[in-house]
């Protein structure tokens, strides 16, 4: 798939994916016959870590549903270390 194509598989502009690819960001890409192109497999994985990589689309990133640190009475946190 051909840098425009992918651009729009993607929803990004295409000077944003040629921003990602000169800076070695966004999804793996490679030269054939002189033109820059994507595999559908490494766009979709592309998707998938940026997915996983979303605190509002994995649960465990989001730091509302991280426990709160344990605090002493006058509000300072107590380290783990000397919590007896």
């Amino acid at each position: 798939m051909r840098t425009a194509q992918a651009a729009a598989y993607l929803g990004v502009a295409i000077p944003t994916l040629r921003t990602w690819r000169h800076r070695r960001r966004g999804p793996k890409s490679f030269r054939m016959e002189g033109h820059v192109v994507y595999r559908l497999v490494e766009l979709d994985a592309y998707l998938d870590a940026c997915e996983a990589a979303d605190s509002r689309s994995n649960p465990e990133l989001n730091p509302l549903n991280q426990a709160r640190p344990k605090r002493d009475r006058s509000g300072r946190r107590v380290s783990e270390r000397w919590a007896a």
